[in-house]
């Protein structure tokens, strides 16, 4: 539907990892201006997996802020 009304943009989501490599909280920080484009992006964040930031060689639960660009081509 998106594609079809020619929505485009950058979302920012903020990823809170947690020492498994799961995504423990996934929030929009900075919004595309669509809801559908703002909902995939942070969903698509929610199956990824990631390697877990280490301190000192131990794993930490750390955020980070990831841009997801929706660019019609």
């Amino acid at each position: 539907m998106s594609k079809r009304l020619g929505e485009q943009g950058k979302v920012v989501i903020s990823v809170t990892v947690g020492t498994d490599g799961e995504p423990k909280k996934v929030d929009i920080r900075q919004s595309s201006g669509f809801d559908r484009l703002d909902e995939a992006a942070r969903e698509s964040m929610m199956r990824c997996r990631f390697k877990p930031g280490k301190v000192g060689g131990v794993a930490q639960t750390m955020s980070y802020d990831a841009p997801v660009n929706f660019v019609l081509r």
